[in-house]
């Protein structure tokens, strides 16, 4: 049994120039946004039982669909059926009675995901949806379909990891494909609570990171389904938060393709580029000596190198560590440029030219 860890000081007021959605404080508020998701997705009714699941699905997009990608890398290793991630418009064709489907939509109306969610629940899947309200919430109640309600008081969905990514992992403990999920969990919030008191303070180790990127453009290593999901988020939250471009690959499959395109151009990519490369506990050890390899190749064709650690026991503490650390210096990034973090009109002017249906 875990003590639950001290709330610890709240979070600080926005330091940012602008910040109209504070998404600094929604960004500081993780560890309880974690803390209460695992409460909330407990004792769901009309859950299948584990004998009929053969394989568990996910459907979802942008900061929804991350969601998806967090349960992937943290429990796949361990559970006797396959995880599929699916961000587009259609199910997997093997989709039917034996399937679990997560249905992750923030507002409830992503286009792709509520059409994919009706071919889902045609072919006879069991299926749960998390959700704040939408299209997605009226469906699951037409389909009695149960639902774990997200907060919508968080200001946009790139805010609300927690919230979404959670749930799917205690449902899965509950069912019995999971088990160990909750202390996984309550370790996950005992990490982001420290992480969280240090990111917040003046000088923090994110607000340096960002000076060190300063306008260079990021390109974000990580290693294996833990530090990819991390690099993934890192590179999402420079685009939405600070509006700025950023990239990122996974260790090893870089190895074997990206680090032939450096050089040719040293001198215009020694101007434009820092490497972060995100480190957790469980890599390889042969990963481990790629990265100083790499290093090594780079060193004298980007801007700089960057390294942050994962801290916390288990993969999703450490993934949630790194994600964290990342939302931060994409806050600082943007406060450095006087940039408004929250909204994202160009994402907003996309959706409309789609026409109604295509939100988020």
């Amino acid at each position: 049994m875990i003590d639950r860890p001290a709330a610890g000081p709240a979070p600080t007021a926005s330091p940012l120039p602008v910040d109209s959605l504070d998404l600094w404080g929604a960004t500081a508020g993780l560890p309880e946004q974690v803390e209460a998701a695992a409460s909330v997705a407990r004792d769901l009714p009309g859950l299948p039982d584990r004998t009929r699941v053969e394989q568990v699905v996910v459907l979802g997009m942008g900061g929804s669909g991350i969601a998806g990608d967090v349960l992937d890398a943290v429990a796949s290793p361990t559970l006797p059926v396959p995880v599929v991630v699916t961000k587009g418009y259609a199910p997997p064709d093997f989709v039917g009675p034996n399937s679990l489907v997560f249905v992750l939509s923030f507002a409830g109306d992503t286009e792709e995901t509520v059409e994919a969610a009706g071919a889902a629940y045609e072919a006879g899947a069991s299926m749960v949806v998390v959700s704040s309200g939408g299209a997605l919430t009226r469906l699951a109640a037409e389909w009695d379909v149960p639902v774990v309600p997200v907060p919508r008081t968080i200001p946009q969905p790139r805010a609300a990891l927690g919230a979404m990514a959670v749930p799917p992992l205690v449902v899965l403990e509950e069912i019995g494909l999971f088990p160990g999920a909750a202390r996984w969990i309550a370790l996950a919030v005992e990490q982001l609570r420290r992480r969280r008191d240090r990111l917040v303070a003046s000088g923090s180790p994110a607000e340096e990171v960002a000076r060190r990127i300063g306008r260079t453009v990021p390109l974000i290593h990580g290693a294996q389904a833990v530090g990819a999901v991390a690099a993934q988020r890192w590179k999402t939250q420079v685009n939405e938060n600070a509006k700025a471009p950023a990239f990122w690959n996974v260790y090893p499959e870089l190895c074997h393709n990206e680090i032939a395109g450096w050089g040719q151009h040293g001198d215009v990519t020694r101007q434009l580029f820092t490497v972060v490369n995100l480190r957790h506990d469980g890599e390889h050890p042969q990963i481990r000596l790629r990265f100083d390899a790499v290093a090594t190749v780079l060193a004298e064709v980007v801007a700089g190198m960057v390294e942050v650690r994962a801290q916390g026991e288990g993969d999703l503490a450490q993934l949630l560590d790194l994600a964290l650390f990342g939302d931060f210096v994409s806050l600082h990034l943007a406060g450095r440029e006087e940039i408004d973090p929250g909204p994202v009109p160009v994402l907003i002017e996309l959706k409309e030219r789609l026409g109604p249906g295509s939100g988020g």
